[in-house]
């Protein structure tokens, strides 16, 4: 299989800074998931990818498909998109046997590994190393909602280490992420980039805006245990019993659904919790929802750099985060209000108040931007072809 086939006419090379010409880089970017899933990394192979296609690059993803109903290749927004089975159907391990031969049959100048966490990286890293392909890798590291899969993470990192120090580049999000891994996997600390994902929604249409005596509390991210959607829940009789009108969103969808309906209907919050993600290509939609949220919240046990958050930051929401991970480097800079991880649904409830009493009219943050993030990773591929 030629894996550029589809892409068609190859883009013309256009002249760098000083006048020279650089052709086209053909890039081979691995993620486990793909949209139309839905989430951080799924975020930012998409923004980021299509940015480099529209600058004239060839841009694959490789990524599985646990269902056996979606396309094994398509073309979206400039990317040719290749899809492999994965295994098993109801976990996330990503046993993907057929992306080898997917990589050793796809023509690229490099190979961009997104995230680290699955059985896809390490696949991808061999794969890689087999064909002669520099290859870099983005951690995107998150937490999990299983306490054993998070006591093994520095197992994990201390197993991967020896193939992922042999990539051309490492990549962090966030530099609490390139900190973490430089120390767990024995990187360079300097030698560790750090590519913060962008901001930017637009909006279709008007956005309705904020109700000031019915405050409305939008809970952002995938439905899993870790993302902290429950802590939310029950924070909402405390906060209903200082601002009755209240109500809360729940924006996501995931495995942990049905806890926190169940938890919903323990509280007797049912007519004032919704549940429910909006699709990902309706993207508008989502602006307009976080542009209503009177307060952004994601409770999380572990972000490190969350694509959600700079999302509603970007549409000067204000919002609401736990204390810990790369959410310190945010709060360092006042972006965001942070609530202790173990607190109480008590203070998180005042924290909600705080968060809402503050004056409108935020100052527009400096946020970077998804072509800042494109121009990074096409300057990084750049060095590594050179190096090459």
């Amino acid at each position: 299989m030629d894996g550029m086939s589809a892409v068609g006419d190859r883009p013309r090379a256009r002249p760098d800074a000083a006048g020279r010409a650089e052709r086209p880089l053909r890039i081979l970017m691995v993620a486990a998931r793909f949209l139309p899933d839905m989430g951080g990394i799924e975020t930012h192979v998409n923004e980021a990818g299509r940015r480099l296609a529209a600058a004239g690059h060839q841009v694959t993803v490789l990524t599985t498909d646990r269902t056996g109903r979606r396309p094994i290749a398509e073309m979206r927004d400039g990317l040719e998109i290749l899809r492999v089975p994965a295994w098993p159907r109801q976990r996330d391990y990503y046993l993907a046997p057929g992306l080898w031969g997917a990589l050793m049959a796809t023509d690229c100048d490099v190979v961009h590994i997104q995230g680290y966490h699955t059985l896809v990286p390490p696949l991808a890293m061999l794969a890689a190393i087999r064909k002669r392909v520099p290859f870099v890798i983005t951690f995107h590291s998150g937490g999990h909602s299983s306490p054993w899969r998070n006591r093994i993470r520095a197992l994990q990192s201390a197993l991967l280490a020896p193939l992922v120090r042999r990539a051309a580049r490492w990549i962090a999000v966030s530099r609490y992420e390139a900190d973490r891994f430089s120390g767990e996997m024995g990187l360079p600390r300097e030698r560790v980039a750090i590519v913060p994902n962008g901001a930017g929604l637009a909006l279709d249409g008007a956005a309705g805006e904020a109700s000031a005596t019915e405050p409305l509390i939008v809970s952002i991210g995938r439905l899993e245990r870790y993302k902290g959607h429950h802590r939310a829940i029950e924070a909402m009789p405390r906060l209903r019993a200082r601002r009755p009108g209240a109500r809360l969103r729940i924006l996501g969808e995931g495995p942990y659904r049905e806890e926190l309906e169940r938890l919903v209907a323990r509280l007797g919050l049912g007519d004032c919790v919704e549940i429910g993600a909006v699709p990902p290509a309706e993207r508008g939609r989502l602006a307009a929802v976080l542009r209503s949220a009177s307060v952004v919240t994601l409770l999380s046990d572990y972000e490190a750099h969350p694509v959600a958050v700079m999302e509603a930051l970007a549409l000067g929401c204000p919002v609401l985060v736990t204390d810990g991970s790369g959410f310190m480097e945010m709060a360092e800079r006042g972006m965001v209000r942070t609530v202790p991880l173990a607190a109480s649904p008590e203070a998180i409830a005042e924290a909600m108040l705080a968060t809402l009493a503050e004056p409108g009219g935020r100052a527009p943050l400096a946020l970077p931007s998804w072509e800042a993030c494109a121009g990074q990773l096409e300057a990084i591929y750049r060095d590594v072809g050179r190096d090459r």
